[in-house]
């Protein structure tokens, strides 16, 4: 990833700071898009001392698009391109569809699926004046086996599984390389609140380890693991998968 530029957002920590970390490790400048000032600022000086590549925090609220179209600029100003775009901020919000209010659905929507429309239309001139160009799309399992009371996560994740097709599809001409991963329970910042709010007598790697036991392959996955998926998906090493989402998820999905 020598000389490539990766914008990432919610990279402040979990499985954004995950990629940036493994992305700098690998060669690529990363810009990382947080809404926390200080965390930002401090994984990309953390990635910046690890790795000895230029990073840099930007502070973003990725559901406005006024906050989308302002940062962008500002970081190409400083990169002076975007190559690489992952498309990962967002929370598993979910219940009764009836609890869900009109805001919290539009919510939903601007987090998770207008984020990744309004950066993915900023980012695609560039890639195509260039003609290279790799757009990831985090999901979740459930964008592909929703049940009842995963409203409204599953609903926009199966919206962002849609735009990865019709992205891929545009992009394929001019050698941009679309993809989706599909999450399924990863060791990350959410599962320690979820330890955190279950007042559990176990210790988090205890209460991880038992709930692992219900996935298939025993255990939960690492942050480091999608990141490395993520990372050959947008090297030249994965230069003809595009259009497909893939779950990573120790086979816990019942959809391929």
């Amino acid at each position: 990833m020598d000389g490539r530029v990766a914008l990432i957002t919610g990279a402040s920590k979990g499985l954004g700071y995950a990629m940036a970390m493994k992305f700098a490790e690998s060669g690529a400048q990363v810009a990382l898009i947080s809404r926390n000032t200080q965390e930002v600022n401090d994984a990309a000086n953390r990635i910046t001392e690890a790795s000895s590549i230029k990073c840099s925090g930007f502070v973003c609220d990725v559901s406005k698009a006024t906050d989308i179209e302002e940062t962008f600029t500002k970081v190409v100003a400083e990169f002076g391109r975007v190559d690489i775009l992952i498309n990962n901020a967002g929370f598993a919000k979910a219940g009764p569809i009836e609890s869900i209010t009109d805001e919290e659905w539009q919510y939903d929507i601007d987090l998770k699926l207008m984020a990744a429309v309004r950066l993915s239309r900023l980012a695609f001139p560039g890639m195509k004046e260039r003609r290279w160009g790799r757009i990831i799309n985090m999901l979740n399992t459930m964008a592909k086996t929703p049940v009842g009371g995963s409203a409204p996560t599953s609903v926009t994740r199966a919206a962002g599984m849609a735009l990865t097709k019709v992205l891929a599809g545009e992009g394929a001409p001019h050698n941009i390389l679309v993809n989706g991963l599909n999450i399924g329970r990863i060791k990350s910042d959410q599962i320690q609140r979820a330890y955190d709010r279950s007042g559990s007598d176990m210790s988090f790697d205890e209460f991880v380890a038992q709930a692992g036991k219900s996935i298939p392959l025993g255990r939960f996955g690492e942050a480091e693991e999608c990141a490395n998926l993520a990372c050959l998906l947008c090297s030249d090493a994965g230069g003809y998968v595009t259009g497909t989402s893939i779950n990573v998820d120790g086979n816990l999905s019942a959809a391929l």
